[in-house]
Formats: structure tokens, sequence, C-alpha cells
């Protein structure tokens, strides 16, 4: 059984700055993609960044030059660092990670339990 913890969301005003987590336990043999999405009120989830095992990024365009996903692979942690934080980026952050198991040698993908970020203006 694989665990996500979360942590790191909260509330910040235009132009502040926050760091998410997201720690990975248990069955876990390697960790390929790791992302962060959001999920806005009313909204659709939407990607906001991912980061393969040998480092290559991607982000969504409204948040170029602003965040930054990095990762430790020797913890099994993603972290999502927000930069110049507009209310628009108001939402509940949820991490992703595909992985592949020590148990079964299969990939499987699973979500974190969200963690919410609020932007005042």
């Amino acid at each position: 059984q694989v665990q996500l913890v979360e942590s790191g969301g909260g509330l910040v005003q235009a132009g502040g700055s926050l760091r998410l987590s997201c720690a990975a336990s248990g069955n876990i043999f390697s960790i390929n993609v790791m992302g962060w999405y959001r999920q806005a009120p009313g909204k659709q989830r939407e990607l906001v960044a991912t980061i393969t095992r040998a480092g290559s990024t991607n982000y969504t365009g409204s948040v170029k030059g602003r965040f930054t996903i990095s990762r430790d692979n020797a913890k099994n942690t993603v972290y999502l660092q927000m930069n110049s934080l507009k209310p628009e980026d108001t939402a509940v952050y949820y991490c992703n990670l595909n992985y592949l198991s020590r148990i079964s040698y299969r990939n499987f993908d699973i979500w974190g339990q969200g963690t919410l970020v609020t932007v005042s203006s």
C-alpha cells in the first residue's frame, strides 16, 4: 500500500509565496512522474506542473515563471514552490504520482488528499 501526505497549503496575500510538499511512503520501487494539479471552485481539475525522475519539468502557461516544481528521489517527495501568487491561484492542490510497485512491479497512479491554497487580494 502507498500513501501520500501533502502539506504546505494555507492563506496568503496576493504577491506572497507558499511551498507545498507531498511525501510518498509504502511499497514503492521507484516513482516515474510526479505532478501537481489544482481544482478551483466550480472548475475542473487542471495540471499545474510535472517533473520526471530525470528532472524534466512541464508547467501550465499561467504559472510559468512563478511556480517551480522539484523532487527529492531519496525521500520520495515532490515540492511546489509558488511565488507571486494571485487570487486566481486559489484552489485545492493535489499531488499525483506514477510509481512502480515494489510488490507487483506494475505501474500505478495515486492522488494526494489535497491541500487548500487561498490567495487574498
